[in-house]
């Protein structure tokens, strides 16, 4: 730690360090195991609503395992987009656990993308087919890509079929899997070409409270495993219900979010990622399960990953240190 200095990591910075999402899914596998023994802090998160579908939230947590402590100020603006905005933003402010001292404040976009489809993964190594080699993603955007990158770390995945609602999306997405991770990629026209058929499934758009629930009942496979990413936006309650085990990554804050209007129609929950991962609770059991994970993205995801940004970034010399 540097006395009355701070380092200040642009977006460039915290891409540039090149920390692999190999390091990331180990870094929350290693968190999700503290948060199942109840040996991590976290408070549900507060935040402010000023457009609809808007939020930005402020997102501390404690793990003291990793000797991480800090907070996420985060916004996710779906209207962004018609702008040429991304749809998140945000800064994360890292603090020395031994003296509350602020010892980095970070761009959060790259890792709010990483961290959440490494949370993906690892719900999928508890909760899908273990030779699952088929993809369906469905949103093409940041999200997307980053799910699909974190699925293909931990499974022998063959075929992706990608739906967009803007076509040249889909493309985009398409021709930049193809050449990063020489995988066969399919740009379909419907939403039901990304389901049908597939071992593994991810809905990424906006988070809405009110679902265009354009997922409908037996679209999804016996023994496919699907990440609700935004939520519960893509799928119908009778999509949901055809689920044997839906898990969460937080079962307090999936309370805190019904309270305040989503997931209205959503099942029983089995069980949270820290259950799973500490084996109190049991993932996939036979091969013709449906399976879900609804993971609410949380602060000690980016907690996990935030050190080793700043580790990383110090060994590289990266980033601008500022008076404090």
């Amino acid at each position: 730690m540097t006395l009355g200095k701070i380092l200040y990591l642009s977006y460039k910075d915290v891409v540039s360090v090149r920390l692999e999402m190999a390091e990331i899914i180990q870094a929350l596998e290693t968190m999700f195991h503290e948060k199942g023994e109840g040996r991590v802090e976290m408070p549900p998160k507060p935040g402010i609503h000023t457009m609809p579908d808007a939020f930005i939230h402020a997102m501390p947590a404690y793990i003291p395992a990793l000797k991480s402590a800090g907070m996420k100020w985060v916004s996710g603006y779906p209207e962004n987009e018609k702008r040429g905005l991304p749809y998140i933003t945000g800064l994360l402010i890292l603090n020395d656990p031994e003296t509350g001292i602020p010892i980095a404040v970070m761009d959060c976009t790259w890792i709010t993308a990483m961290r959440t489809g490494a949370a993906t993964a690892v719900s999928a190594k508890c909760l899908a087919r273990p030779e699952a080699s088929t993809v369906g993603i469905l949103a093409c955007g940041v999200q997307g890509r980053s799910n699909l990158e974190a699925l293909n770390v931990l499974f022998p995945l063959k075929k992706v079929f990608a739906y967009d609602i803007h076509p040249e999306n889909t493309k985009r997405f398409a021709d930049e899997i193809r050449q990063r991770f020489d995988l066969e990629v399919f740009e379909v026209e419907e939403p039901k070409e990304a389901v049908i058929g597939c071992d593994l499934v991810v809905t990424s758009g906006p988070i809405l409270k009110i679902p265009h629930a354009t997922i409908q009942a037996g679209w999804l496979d016996a023994g496919a495993f699907a990440s609700l990413v935004d939520f519960d936006s893509y799928w119908s309650a009778e999509a949901m219900l055809e689920a044997d085990k839906i898990c969460t990554d937080d079962h307090q804050q999936l309370d805190h979010y019904k309270a305040v209007g989503y997931f209205q129609d959503l099942p029983p929950v089995h069980a949270d990622l820290g259950e799973l991962v500490t084996g109190k609770k049991t993932g996939r059991e036979t091969s013709e399960e449906r399976t879900m994970a609804v993971n609410l993205g949380l602060a000690l995801d980016d907690m996990a990953v935030a050190p080793l940004i700043y580790r990383k970034a110090i060994e590289q010399s990266l980033g601008t240190w500022l008076p404090l």
